[in-house]
């Protein structure tokens, strides 16, 4: 019956938001309490995710090579992975953070220059542009600030993953608290349908 595999699909979604909301509250509240144990995790989690992730490009360009002309760029990319990934683990921790601390400047740097650039053609067009020029120069300082202060960028990139752990973990409670409910009103819509 239809109703029945409805109710089945939101009580799997609510325990799955469930489990996941608090999996993320407690990684995020480990990240906070032990910061030091947090960033060397971090470390190993980039390194094997790089590894994984250029395997599974170089599986994945094998299998295009007959279907896509530039299949070699991406079994490049994921041979580059795979040799970022297995130095990573061999100059444990250091090249991880390294990747991070850099990665987060490269970000901000590109994004600046980026609404620097939109910037100048919303003044061009007479758009209002002052706060994307502001916004943009103040990622770009950023950028160069967490090159310049690695250490203080790897402890506010902790901090960002902390926050996003905590709020994002609340945020899935509270999503599989209002499937709750919805569940509820389904089965009880399901049992008595003349009142629904």
């Amino acid at each position: 019956m239809l109703t029945d595999a409805l109710v089945s699909a939101y009580h799997r979604g609510k325990w799955a938001l469930l489990i996941r909301g608090l999996l993320g509250i407690a990684i995020g509240v480990f990240i906070l309490i032990r910061p030091l144990e947090s960033v060397a995790a971090f470390a190993l989690v980039i390194a094997i995710w790089a590894v994984v992730d250029g395997i599974v490009n170089i599986v994945h360009a094998i299998e295009l090579r007959s279907v896509i002309g530039h299949w070699g760029l991406l079994l490049f990319a994921g041979i580059v992975s795979v040799l970022f990934g297995i130095a990573a683990l061999y100059f444990y921790p250091g090249l991880s953070l390294t990747f991070a601390v850099m990665w987060a400047a490269w970000w901000l740097i590109t994004g600046g220059a980026l609404g620097v650039y939109v910037a100048l053609q919303e003044r061009k067009v007479e758009l209002p542009w002052g706060w994307t020029l502001t916004s943009g120069l103040i990622a770009i300082a950023f950028g160069i600030l967490a090159i310049i202060y690695p250490a203080i960028t790897l402890a506010a990139l902790m901090g960002v993953l902390a926050g996003f752990g905590v709020i994002g973990g609340i945020t899935m409670l509270i999503a599989a608290g209002k499937m709750q409910s919805f569940e509820h009103d389904v089965k009880h819509a399901v049992r008595n349908p003349s009142r629904a």
